[in-house]
Formats: C-alpha cells, sequence, structure tokens
C-alpha cells in the first residue's frame, strides 16, 4: 500500500480507502461487512471513510464495531455531517452550529473513538451562514473531536470561501470529496486547479462509476443478478444514469488497455484516478472481502502516458466534464 500527505498537511493517508457508502447497515450483513473492513486491514489500508447519514447512523455502528480493537494511532477514520439522520427533525440535518456540535458526539459514540482524523461537511449548506459552520467546525477541532476538517462536493468558489474563513479560524481545511472517474471528470476544470493553489487534496468517491468501469454491464443485456443496478435498496438509482449502451459499448473498449497493463477493468479504474497527483486517495467499497484484495491491487500502478491518452480516446465522447454538475448534484435547500 503506498500513502499519500492529505493536502497541505502532515497527514498521510492509504491511497486505497475504504467506504461503506451503500453497504454496511444496508445492503449486506454485518458479519460481512466486518469481513470486509478485516480484509481493508490485511490489505494494508488504515484510512476508513463513513458518514452519520449511512444507513441513518447504522453504518458508523458498524465500522466501529468492526475497528474495534485496532490500534487507534495505526488508523485514520473520516466520517461526515450535513444530511438528514435520526427521526429527521427541523434542525437534524444542515451545517448549522447546533447540527455539528451534536452530530459530532453522535459520531464519536458510533464509532467508538475519542476523536476522527478529519470531519467533513456533506455539502454545502445554503442555508446556514458559512461563518457559523467553520466556527462550528473549528470549535470541534480545538476541543480534540476532530483533527482536521474536509468538505464533499462543494465547488470551486465555495472551497475558497471556506479555506479562506479556515485560515482566520485557524484551522485547515485539507480535503474535498467529490465524485471522480475516467467516465465523470467534471472536477478537472475549476475544482482541482483551485484545490491545487488551496493546498486541498481530493478523496474520490465511485472511481468505478458505481462498477460500470469493471465492466460487468453490457450493452443490450440485463444486469448480472446480484450487481447494484438489481438493488432496490438504493444501489440501483445510483447506477442507472451510467447504463446507456454507448456509455457500456465504450467501457468495454477499455478491455484491451486493461490486459496490455495486467489489470482487472476495476483496478485499472483505481489506479486512474489515483494518476491525478491532486488526489490523496480513491475510496473503494465492497460487499464480499474478495473486491477489496482485488481493488487494492491498483495501489502504486503507474499507467503510462500513452494509455491514458488512449482512454481519452476511448471514452472522449461519453465523459461527463461540465463543472456545473458539482454545484448542481448538491441541494440548495436542506431535505427537512
Amino acid at each position: 500500500m503506498d500513502f499519500r500527505y492529505l493536502g497541505n498537511s502532515g497527514l498521510k493517508i492509504s491511497e486505497i480507502t475504504y467506504g461503506n457508502w451503500l453497504t454496511h447497515g444496508s445492503q449486506v450483513e454485518n458479519d460481512t461487512a466486518t469481513a470486509c473492513v478485516r480484509a481493508a486491514l490485511e490489505a494494508g489500508i488504515t484510512t476508513f471513510d463513513t458518514a452519520d447519514v449511512y444507513a441513518n447512523t447504522k453504518a458508523e455502528t458498524v465500522l466501529g464495531d468492526a475497528l474495534k480493537g485496532e490500534r487507534r494511532q495505526s488508523l485514520e477514520i473520516f466520517t461526515k455531517v450535513y444530511f438528514p439522520t435520526g427521526p429527521r427533525g427541523h434542525n437534524d440535518t444542515g451545517l448549522s452550529r447546533k447540527h455539528i456540535l451534536e452530530s459530532i458526539d453522535g459520531s464519536l459514540t458510533r464509532l467508538q473513538t475519542d476523536y476522527v482524523d478529519l470531519y467533513q461537511a456533506h455539502r454545502y449548506d445554503h442555508e446556514t451562514p458559512l461563518e457559523e459552520t467553520m466556527q462550528a467546525f473549528a470549535d470541534v477541532v480545538r476541543q480534540g473531536k476532530a483533527l482536521y476538517i474536509g468538505v464533499s462536493e462543494w465547488s470551486a468558489p465555495q472551497l475558497r470561501a471556506g479555506a479562506a474563513l479556515a485560515k482566520e479560524l485557524g484551522i485547515q481545511l485539507i480535503s474535498n470529496q467529490p465524485q471522480y472517474s475516467a467516465l465523470y471528470r467534471v472536477i478537472e476544470a475549476e475544482v482541482v486547479p483551485t484545490s491545487v493553489e488551496l493546498g486541498i487534496s481530493q478523496i474520490v468517491w465511485s472511481p468505478i462509476a458505481q462498477g460500470v468501469l469493471t465492466g460487468k454491464y453490457l450493452p443490450g443485456q440485463p444486469a448480472p443478478a446480484g450487481s447494484r443496478a438489481t438493488d432496490e435498496k438504493g444501489g440501483a438509482n445510483t447506477v442507472k444514469s451510467y447504463l446507456g449502451d454507448d456509455v457500456l459499448a465504450a467501457v468495454q473498449a477499455l478491455a484491451p488497455i486493461a490486459a496490455e497493463l495486467e489489470l482487472s477493468m476495476a483496478q485499472l479504474a483505481v489506479a486512474w484516478v489515483l494518476q491525478n497527483p491532486n488526489v490523496a486517495a480513491a475510496i473503494i467499497g465492497a460487499s464480499r472481502p474478495e473486491q477489496v484484495v482485488e481493488n487494492v491491487k491498483a495501489s502504486g500502478v503507474v499507467i503510462p502516458a500513452g494509455l491514458m491518452t488512449r482512454i481519452d480516446e476511448v471514452l472522449g465522447a461519453v465523459m461527463l466534464t461540465d463543472p456545473a454538475l458539482t454545484e448542481s448534484s448538491a441541494p440548495t435547500s436542506r431535505e427537512v
């Protein structure tokens, strides 16, 4: 496992990070989830990403149980706050001071730890003054409940404003967690250059495009049984935008490139995002331990420039690049 610095900080994280969105507490049983975490640890992964909203707090509980007994100093545990949790009361969401300070305590209890290494704003809150949000995050850091602050799916102007306030308050905003893959490149035009300037790294989610870049979905064919596209608990909705025959045909054309590198299609997808120097880590999920073992093999892979160009040529007609998609994908108001 290779490790990278997170933003302009001294914190190193595993470049393959284990995340439990859509799996722990919902799609897979707890013993299987624990087995996946054990596989991650055995493969050298030290960084684990979750959020209070995942399975309405259950995912944090499952992760806390799975990591119990591990040396805390050898782990980097990340979680997030923003989306509705609990009974979805009028203050059970957003980035108000009240919700942040209450949510961090709940997350720490469920994760069975005294602190998280990174506490992330899961989306931008248009209904709370940014000054209030950043002051609350600063207080969380000063209380020792989080070591660093990050965000998720913030646009370039939002990152710039947040970083300026963080600097004024004497804390470090060191990361952004966006969707990023060879098919979904919307951060490249604005978010990445701004982040480089500000000393912010990307911790990217969905590097395999919800499983589409594994090549298991074939044009004109039904989705494989047991795949995310057949999951009625939420997985199907996350992957459907990638299931057009034009996209699936283009993905199949990546198979010779993967073979040339002696990689699986999934490994190629994870390795691809790690070629971007502003990416500190690629988040992988798993419903089976063997998926973790296979995807970790992408760590340390260098894709030659010529093959990177070929990937661009193969996917050029189907990849998404519009930077406006970052902001449009985030809520403009709280859900409750």
